[in-house]
């Protein structure tokens, strides 16, 4: 399968995902690649902060091309992960176009679930042309026990594209263990949030 994580809004925690779902599905036995798509490099920086290799491997290729080269690159994985760029540009639309299913990283936010918008026209759009190419909102980066983080479900309804029950939530052990090139299930694979990543990957693979 291959998943493309993207938004045209910065700051949704696009990488963290991307990271610990590729670490879950490895953990699982599943061969992993990483595409860092992003200009930026946050995977590759990741994965330079490690101290020893990781189980998946992760590359770097910033291209509006990759849906013309990830089947080659695919050919000896399981699953592969796209970390997509954070603006609506040409590479946005390629990982789209490479994707079996695009994920949408949400905060709850008004900010954010307008921002969302440029990208389902994205996806609509790709859909011509990719009729069973699937799409889901996956809300991270929730504040626990706010009102908002529970209603952001409702006001993604009106995009048509589905929100998975998982979310993740805004904890200091995402940020901590992304400064040592790590998962969360490196890190403490007993914390809550390495059982909500494992949660959403879950839900993710069965779509």
């Amino acid at each position: 399968m291959i998943i493309g994580l993207v938004n045209q809004k910065g700051g949704v925690g696009k990488t963290t995902l991307s990271v610990n779902v590729s670490g879950v599905l490895a953990s699982q036995g599943g061969r992993v690649l990483l595409i860092d798509a992003d200009p930026q490099g946050s995977a590759l920086d990741w994965a330079a902060a490690r101290k020893e290799s990781p189980s998946f491997q992760v590359v770097g290729l910033p291209r509006p091309t990759i849906h013309r080269e990830v089947a080659e690159l695919a050919r000896n994985y399981d699953h592969v992960i796209i970390d997509g760029p954070p603006r609506v540009t040409d590479l946005a639309r390629s990982v789209i176009m490479a994707a079996d299913i695009v994920v949408i990283p949400v905060q709850p936010s008004p900010y954010d679930v307008w921002a969302a918008a440029e990208i389902v026209k994205l996806i609509d759009e790709a859909r011509v042309y990719k009729e069973d190419l699937k799409a889901v909102f996956a809300v991270n980066r929730r504040i626990v026990n706010t009102a908002i983080g529970r209603d952001v479900r409702a006001a993604l309804d009106s995009y048509g594209i589905p929100a998975l029950k998982s979310t993740v939530a805004q904890r200091v052990i995402l940020a901590e263990s992304a400064a040592q090139g790590l998962t969360v299930l490196e890190t403490d694979p007993a914390s809550v949030a390495a059982e909500e990543v494992t949660e959403l990957t879950q839900e993710l693979m069965n779509q």
